[in-house]
């Protein structure tokens, strides 16, 4: 009997898993919900040693404390085996390593995490899902990228910020290209006018 498996849906609870992850050398078991009370993004990523890869985990750790900042945590997913992400990170960047990142590495090798956030390819590979969590476990973002291209962590942090923001001020939305700073808009037939008429 084929089990059920509920996929992420923006809006909803993230699905839960536990797997075993690296970080600093080490094998480390945890869990999604382990996280609860803090923002969490996901980081899907097809596979170890590839092209593209690096310079998304990498840049991601590079800008890790603009995101700890914002009570987040960060949790890169590939479909290898905690083994190769082990030997991935001990590769130096300037030869296409990781070298230490500031956050775990997740082995999905059954595909099952990968397939419950519905970016598993058929040739067994992760599309590059970025799901943005909140502290309630309720998936706010999410966005996937085909394998050849990379995204972009200034427009994730940027989403994150938005987010939020308007859980902090729930009569607020954010307009397009919004940043920190920049006007909102009330939600409301008559007050939203103030935005429009100020553009």
């Amino acid at each position: 009997m084929i089990q059920k498996i509920s996929c992420a849906r923006v809006g909803q609870h993230a699905p839960d898993f536990k797997a075993i992850a690296v970080y600093d050398q080490e094998f480390k078991e945890i869990k999604l919900s382990d996280y609860l009370g803090k923002y969490v993004i996901l980081l899907f990523y097809p596979l170890d040693f590839t092209f593209v890869c690096p310079t998304e985990l990498t840049a991601f750790s590079d800008a890790y404390e603009s995101f700890k900042d914002l009570n987040t945590e960060i949790l890169g997913i590939s479909v290898d085996s905690e083994y190769s992400h082990l030997a991935w990170l001990q590769t130096d960047r300037d030869v296409g390593g990781l070298g230490n990142l500031k956050y775990f590495l997740v082995s999905d090798l059954t595909k099952e995490i990968s397939l419950s956030y519905n970016v598993l390819t058929s040739e067994g590979k992760a599309l590059r899902g970025l799901f943005i969590i909140d502290r309630e476990g309720v998936v706010q973002h999410s966005l996937v990228n085909n394998l050849d291209f990379g995204r972009s962590v200034n427009e994730a942090l940027r989403t994150l910020q938005a987010i939020q923001y308007v859980q902090l001020h729930p009569d607020e939305v954010c307009p397009a290209n919004w940043k920190p700073g920049s006007f909102t808009i009330v939600s409301s037939p008559k007050k939203s006018k103030e935005y429009f008429s100020s553009i």
